[in-house]
């Protein structure tokens, strides 16, 4: 199975099966399928990925990651997608070196142009947490 490593969004697909589409330039067809794409991305350190998949009018200039951050595992809570808005809660777990934690978020996506966009999040710092 070395050669069809598991995908890091939770599902039990490979890689290749699963988001690596999407990284590859395929639309995502769902919010929950870019926030899962995202979530990878984030795993597999493509900040390319997740500027190309970030709204124009609401991206930052330049994503940066964070060096030594793991993403670990993630959680979706909920997920709502219409024909152009959809809203996607979750829980991403990382560490960074011996601290763990969990970012709670509901993200924002909205379809344009015949695909979909992150538009922003709104982070739960209640749940939001470092051990």
């Amino acid at each position: 199975m070395a050669d069809h490593p598991i995908c890091p969004c939770g599902s039990t697909s490979p890689l290749t099966a699963c988001c690596g589409p999407y990284l590859a330039g395929a639309s995502a067809p769902t919010p929950e399928a870019l926030m899962r794409s995202r979530y990878t991305a984030f795993a597999l350190g493509d900040a390319r990925y997740l500027e190309q998949t970030w709204h124009p009018g609401t991206r930052p200039e330049h994503v940066e990651l964070e060096p030594g951050l793991r993403w670990t595992g993630l959680e979706i809570v909920a997920a709502d997608g219409g024909d152009k808005r959809g809203t996607v809660e979750f829980r991403a777990h990382w560490t960074a070196g011996r601290t763990r934690g969990v970012l709670h978020e509901r993200s924002r996506f909205v379809r344009q142009s015949g695909r979909w966009w992150y538009l922003d999040g709104v982070i739960d710092p209640q749940v939001t947490t470092a051990r």
